[in-house]
């Protein structure tokens, strides 16, 4: 496997008294496809939330390659009011938050667990706008048309990433007109757009029926493969989970309680103790 892509150390993130995630610790590798499991509420998505930008960790470092996204320590007057691991308090002295454009520029991407297309707009305009992220345009070049090349060149793309996704057959569609599995394909279409290394997928199967989910699994392995794509996902259907993960991160509470191997995880007595041997909230 290759180099580390992704490094997430002692990242604690706390909301007033309630610690959502707990010193967690976990990397991803280039090429790697793995999977964060855990029950609802276990703090998968604030982990994610803080990966991309949107939360600024209350504490811990997130590193992508060698560019560190965020970092961060207990320090001022939350100091006092800090419920994390003691341990890790001072180990961070560096305070760093990357907005969530700029971390998708450096090579992020990732989908979300609640469908976020532009529900009106044309499967094509929703790749289009992604495309336009890279785009050098500026309001002036943009409103004389000097930038048509680029534009010819981002409508070409977005045809192209279409055409190998097998969306180019309903391009013109409205987005929300589109069956469900369609439209999270779209959405990690969309995704891919901005030409990430590192594609983050937050409950790709939730809402699909069997035949959806086999599809994904699938489109999941064609774009790992065809894109030359690291993948960390979040996911409750166990059946995908075990097939296309090299390794598993098991969260509860917050806290991280297992990792391995999908063989290791379904063997380990206190993963089915919190997650795997209970009742699934799909």
């Amino acid at each position: 496997m290759g180099r580390q892509v992704l490094g997430v150390n002692d990242v604690t993130m706390q909301f007033g008294g309630v610690v959502a995630v707990n010193n967690l610790s976990l990397h991803v590798n280039e090429g790697e496809i793995v999977a964060l499991i855990g029950p609802n509420g276990a703090g998968k998505t604030t982990a994610f939330n803080v990966i991309t930008g949107v939360y600024a960790p209350s504490n811990g470092q997130v590193v992508f390659k060698d560019n560190i996204i965020s970092s961060n320590y207990p320090h001022g007057k939350f100091r006092k009011k800090y419920l994390g691991e003691q341990e890790t308090m001072d180990k961070y002295s560096v305070v760093k938050s990357m907005t969530p454009d700029k971390i998708t520029k450096l090579g992020v991407a990732r989908t979300f667990q609640n469908i976020r297309l532009f529900k009106n707009l044309t499967v094509f305009e929703n790749v289009l706008i992604a495309k336009h992220m890279r785009s050098k345009a500026n309001f002036l070049s943009a409103t004389f048309r000097l930038n048509y090349k680029e534009e010819k060149q981002n409508r070409d793309e977005t045809m192209e990433l279409l055409k190998i996704l097998g969306l180019d057959d309903v391009k013109d569609e409205v987005a929300h007109s589109l069956p469900y599995g369609k439209q999270r394909h779209l959405e990690i279409a969309r995704a891919l757009a901005t030409k990430p290394e590192l594609l983050l997928l937050d409950e790709p199967a939730a809402g699909m029926n069997p035949q959806e989910t086999d599809e994904l699994t699938a489109f999941i392995k064609k774009i790992k493969d065809d894109f030359n794509l690291t993948v960390f996902m979040i996911e409750h259907h166990m059946d995908l989970v075990m097939e296309i993960s090299d390794r598993i991160y098991v969260l509860d509470f917050g806290k991280l309680i297992a990792e391995g191997t999908p063989e290791e995880i379904q063997n380990n007595q206190r993963v089915i103790d919190a997650y795997l041997g209970v009742q699934q909230d799909e």
